[in-house]
């Protein structure tokens, strides 16, 4: 699907969607005496639901808290191996991470794939801890919404499912990472589990909160990769610059290169790709997390060296391809007696748009209106960015994402849910994996 698809589907599903955020109040005219069931199951337990979620944020799992992560981990064990999964701790040493949970309910029905996340971006020393409740409505805590409220809504969907008689036919795979927010590397181990318990899925969700709009529901997500450019020049003093066997020095190069970048690359629709980080001198030392860099140079000398990191965006993996080599051309082109050369480091892949992704959205959506919560659209590809649920494309035939918890300020120390919407969230989820299971017809493209 091209992108300019990707913005017609876009405002045209927004189209009826009201402008606040406030959802009407669910209706069961439109549901079936099973679904039916298995609302009333979500709202038997949803003191219990609110009680697992501040008991898991009041739990530290920054990503580097290896041992907090693995503790958030049991805790959501426990409920799958209670409603009848087998549950197996995947360790992630090898890719310098806690490691990853994951869990089976074999059945009859179609393969479905839950994806979520242990981890949170606040490690065991930030002073944001703690379960803080602010109102009837509202509660603020680290992960709350990112995405701690989205792996309970899958735990509550299964568990209404269950007591209702309806999971003893699904077949349900689930996987928790635990390294969402600062994945391990290299990638091809700490996401291999993932790509691996999507094999014969039919279909994908992922729990996260995406746009934190119970409206939305993301289809499409843009990959993030890393780029590095160094160029090269001859040292000399500066008043020899542009000389013609001494030519320009690595700074100018740099410039160019990135000068070249915007004028030939900017305003691709979906497309972004920003510098980050630039140091240049005489000698420049690069730190291994790309994060920092030590520089020594003077005003008359000709910079020897420079080096540039990077972030793009792409929507899919075509455009990734053909940024990348209109990237290299660019860089090849040297001024006079310079060198430059770029690296793309192991990314994030695009969630790309498919008519199997858009299918799924409006299933969802369809439920959503059953239920009396209103309509639900495609979120805009330009605020949905990488998550786990990516991993997972080109083997999954039907993916959605960003129909976890919803709420303001995710990785700020003001992340807040409206916890309204956890058990509206969990009974689009359960009534959706329900309809995937008991109408084959619902997976057809």
């Amino acid at each position: 699907m091209r992108a300019a698809s990707i913005t017609r589907i876009f405002r045209a599903t927004l189209l009826g969607v009201a402008a606040g955020v406030t959802l009407p109040i669910a209706s069961s005219a439109q549901l079936a005496p099973g679904e039916q069931q298995v609302i009333a199951a979500v709202d038997a337990n949803r003191d219990a639901a609110l009680a697992l979620l501040e008991r898991v944020v009041n739990i530290n799992s920054g990503s580097g808290n290896h041992d907090g992560v693995r503790a958030v981990g049991a805790i959501f064990g426990a409920q799958l191996d209670a409603l009848g999964f087998t549950t197996q701790w995947l360790d992630g040493a090898a890719w310098g991470r806690a490691g990853h949970l994951v869990a089976e309910h074999p059945g009859p029905g179609p393969k479905l794939l839950l994806i979520g996340h242990l981890d949170t971006v606040f490690e065991a020393d930030s002073p944001f801890q703690r379960f803080e409740r602010l109102n009837d409505s509202t509660a603020r805590g680290p992960g709350i919404i990112d995405m701690k409220g989205g792996d309970v809504i899958l735990i509550e969907a299964l568990r209404a499912l269950q007591a209702t008689g309806r999971l003893e036919s699904m077949h349900v795979v689930v996987v928790l990472t635990g390294d969402e927010e600062d994945s391990g590397r290299p990638l091809s181990r700490s996401k291999g589990a993932l790509r691996e318990a999507a094999r014969g899925a039919a279909a994908a969700i992922g729990l996260e909160n995406g746009a934190g709009d119970p409206r939305t529901a993301v289809t499409v997500r843009r990959g993030a990769t890393t780029w590095i450019l160094r160029t090269g020049g001859t040292a000399g003093h500066a008043s020899q610059v542009f000389r013609a066997d001494i030519g320009t020095g690595a700074v100018y190069e740099a410039a160019r290169i990135l000068a070249t970048f915007y004028d030939e690359l900017a305003g691709e629709e979906f497309l972004a790709f920003s510098p980050g980080l630039i140091a240049g001198g005489s000698e420049v030392d690069l730190s291994a997390a790309l994060t920092e860099a030590s520089v020594a140079g003077k005003t008359n000398v000709i910079a020897r060296e420079v080096v540039v990191t990077g972030d793009m965006r792409t929507i899919s993996p075509e455009q990734l391809e053909r940024t990348q080599r209109r990237m290299r051309d660019i860089v090849a082109r040297h001024l006079p007696h310079t060198t430059a050369t770029i690296e793309f480091a192991d990314g994030y892949p695009p969630l790309a748009p498919s008519r199997g992704n858009e299918r799924l959205r409006e299933l969802y959506h369809r439920v959503s209106v059953d239920l009396g919560t209103g309509p639900v659209a495609s979120v805009d590809p330009s605020r949905a960015g990488a998550a786990d649920v990516a991993f997972v494309a080109g083997i999954v035939p039907m993916i959605i994402d960003g129909i976890g918890l919803s709420g303001t300020d995710d990785h700020s120390a003001s992340e807040t849910a409206d916890l309204r919407m956890l058990p509206v969230q969990t009974k689009r989820l359960a009534l959706l994996l329900l309809r995937l299971t008991t109408m084959p017809e619902s997976l057809a493209p």
